[in-house]
């Protein structure tokens, strides 16, 4: 099986994660919170590491000399992902995956921000369309709820964040090490902020099912797309992660009867052509 055959099978187990947990977040935005949606999905994918971690001997992969580091990244995967899950029930479910999309844009202008990186002819580029492609998306005023746009791109930002964070565990720590700290960590922001209040929901026997499906399919869509960027580089993946889009377009059409709008494939198009061509320009650079 060649590399791109092997990454084009973890990106369709990422791409059928992704929306089953889009489809089962939607499913509990009704009976919980985001926070108790973030707390229940981190205590499960604690779960499910802490076995992982017992029955391969994986504990020693664990270290504790970049706390910090992993703090930051968690945080802001945390209010990332709080973000997403209070948009999901506001805009389409295309809309939402448009905007998400975004979020490798914000990280150029985070790494030219605060690393002293370059601006490129074409990181300019690839922010420019990015940003092009999500106005098409939101289209202010006319494209949806504006508030639940807000949220979604608001979330971009802190993926991108959480992006530039886990690169920089990579260069020292292993993916089980990072998934071990991810789910951890979460599960205590998820429960001090879920409990500020003094309640905590607890979901109905129907809802248990959405409740453990978000849980896993955050931990496998992660660990599918990590997978493929070992196996494949990301000029070959990111057209596959992309494939997420008409995919979910199609769920929130036959499922939620949203329509196919034209606008938001455009504005996405736009959005992953400024990506690809800073991947395809990153990927051309020679060696020093």
């Amino acid at each position: 099986m060649t590399p791109t055959v092997r990454a084009a099978a973890w990106m369709t187990g990422a791409i059928l994660s992704f929306s089953s947990m889009a489809i089962a977040g939607r499913a509990l935005a009704t009976d919980l919170t985001s926070f108790e949606i973030m707390m229940y999905r981190s205590f499960i994918g604690a779960i499910v590491i802490l076995a992982i971690g017992v029955t391969f001997g994986k504990f020693n992969e664990v270290r504790f000399d970049r706390l910090r580091l992993h703090g930051l990244r968690n945080l802001c995967h945390f209010t990332g992902q709080n973000l997403w899950f209070s948009a999901l029930p506001l805009i389409s479910l295309a809309q939402l995956f448009a905007l998400e999309f975004t979020s490798p844009i914000w990280v150029v202008i985070m790494a030219i921000t605060f690393a002293g990186e370059h601006l490129t002819r074409a990181r300019a580029l690839a922010v420019a369309m990015g940003f092009t492609g999500a106005l098409l998306v939101a289209r202010p005023g006319f494209g949806g709820d504006t508030f639940g746009l807000m949220l979604a791109a608001l979330s971009a930002i802190a993926f991108a964040g959480s992006i530039v964070s886990t690169r920089m565990l990579t260069r020292t720590e292993s993916i089980y090490g990072i998934l071990f700290w991810l789910t951890v960590m979460q599960a205590v922001m998820g429960l001090v902020s879920t409990g500020l209040d003094g309640e905590i929901a607890w979901p109905s026997a129907a809802n248990w099912p959405w409740v453990v499906l978000v849980g896993i399919a955050g931990l496998v869509a992660h660990t599918c797309l990590t997978k493929a960027l070992a196996v494949a580089p990301a000029i070959v993946v990111t057209p596959m992660d992309f494939l997420r889009l008409p995919a979910i377009a199609i769920v929130g059409a036959a499922f939620y009867s949203e329509p196919i709008d034209l606008f938001v494939l455009v504005g996405a198009a736009l959005i992953f052509a400024g990506n690809y061509a800073n991947v395809w320009s990153e990927t051309r650079k020679k060696p020093a």
